[in-house]
This record gives C-alpha cells, sequence and structure tokens, in this order.
C-alpha cells in the first residue's frame, strides 16, 4: 500500500507537533509547515517515519500556492491536511492594535482559506482526502478580551461548515476541532506557569482527534469539542 501524506500547519510546537508525532508512528509521511525552520527541525527528531519541512507563511496566498505545488510534486497525494496554525493577541477590544489584528485574520482565517483551497483542488481530481480546522472554542462563544480572535475562529467555524456542505456528496471530509486551552508556547507571555496548570495537554487533544476523524462506516463526525474541566 501507498504511504499516505498528511499535511500539517504550525506543526513547530504544540498540537501540531502533538499530531505530528503521532501520525508518524501510525506510519503516515508527515509533511511539518511552519514560519520557523528551527522548531520543525526540532520536532522532526521526535518522528520516526519520513518527513518533509517546509517553511510557510499560511497568511502569504503565493507561499501558499509555492509550496503546495512543491508538496504535489515532491512528496505526492494530500491524503489529509490540518489546519492549525494559529495566533492570539488578547486585550479589550478597543485596544487591540491594527497590526494585530490583521495578523489574527490573516493566519487564522485567510490562513486556512488558502491552505484548504489548494489541497480541495488534488482532492477533488481523486474525489478523495480529509481536511481537519483547529478551531478553538472561541470558534463558539464569545469571550472577554477575545473579540478579535473570536472573530478570526468564527470565520474558521463558517468556513468549514460551509465545506461540509459543499463536499456532502464526496469523499472528502471536513472536521472541525474545538478545543479549550492546552498547555502549549501559545499562551506565553499571557498566562503565568501556575495559571495554566488546569490547562489540556496537547498530546491527549491531538489523540481524541484522530480517534473522532479517523473514517467508519455509515456514519460521519464533523466537529469535535473538546473543554477543559
Amino acid at each position: 500500500m501507498r504511504k499516505k501524506n498528511v499535511i500539517i500547519t504550525g506543526a513547530g510546537s504544540g498540537l501540531g507537533a502533538s499530531l505530528a508525532i503521532k501520525y508518524s508512528k501510525l506510519g503516515f509521511h508527515v509533511v511539518l509547515l511552519g514560519r520557523t525552520k528551527q522548531k520543525l527541525l526540532k520536532v522532526s527528531e521526535s518522528l520516526v517515519s519520513d518527513y518533509t519541512i517546509y517553511e510557510l507563511d499560511v497568511s502569504s496566498k503565493t507561499e501558499v500556492v509555492n509550496v503546495f505545488n512543491s508538496i504535489k510534486r515532491e512528496v505526492g497525494t494530500i491524503d489529509l491536511l490540518i489546519n492549525n496554525a494559529g495566533l492570539g493577541v488578547f486585550d479589550l477590544a478597543e485596544n487591540i492594535e491594527e497590526t494585530h489584528i490583521n495578523q489574527m485574520i490573516d493566519i487564522n482565517l485567510k490562513g486556512t482559506i488558502f491552505c484548504t483551497q489548494e489541497a480541495l483542488k488534488e482532492m477533488k481530481a481523486r474525489n478523495q482526502g480529509r481536511i481537519i480546522n483547529v478551531v478553538s472554542t472561541a470558534g463558539k462563544t464569545g469571550k472577554i478580551n477575545e473579540s478579535v480572535y473570536c472573530a478570526s475562529k468564527f470565520g474558521v467555524r463558517g468556513f468549514t461548515e460551509s465545506l461540509v456542505a459543499e463536499l456532502k456528496n464526496t469523499n472528502i471530509h471536513v472536521y472541525a476541532a474545538y478545543m479549550g486551552g492546552m498547555k502549549t508556547e501559545f499562551w506565553d507571555g499571557i498566562y503565568t506557569e501556575e495559571e495554566t496548570k488546569h490547562l489540556m495537554n496537547p498530546d491527549d487533544v491531538a489523540e481524541i482527534i484522530m480517534n473522532n476523524v479517523e473514517p467508519r462506516d455509515n456514519l460521519t463526525v464533523t466537529e469535535i469539542t473538546i473543554t477543559n474541566k
């Protein structure tokens, strides 16, 4: 059998790294995407199967097109795309700077759209594939100090739900993962170590996502919600 390929954005740390390691143990060829090559190389040290690394800023449509063309040419089919790259800047709505507003919309929302567009072209040609959009519970409920972050994630939720409808009669499946806070670098500079003690382990979240999106007969899971205690 051909080895399957999984493409993971934001693979240099946190949930992206956990997913990369777990899919590697299942024998997938793992494609690590992220802005910092050094972080991707560090994650690759824990992989036990073949892997490929590409530096990518998902907010750049040009970069996304070029990198995904390289993946198709050098790696092969896109069996599974995990849109995991994300950024959060938190403050009262009136205090969030324009630069940070643009970054959250560009990375969280537009980055997900750009990567999905490129993957879908290849998946539709084969009528086969899976896409997981990592959304966060911020895509379901408005939160204090997270107005723009929530706005970007609500956008990803709408995009995902629309894709599910568009692809209903195909063999391409799209899933949304809504999870609460995880113990990752995402919260560096925002919470103290003491404040992150109650947050979820990204390895646990990765395992739950993977178990729920595994193809099964006569059922389809379109979303998963994982919350903190």
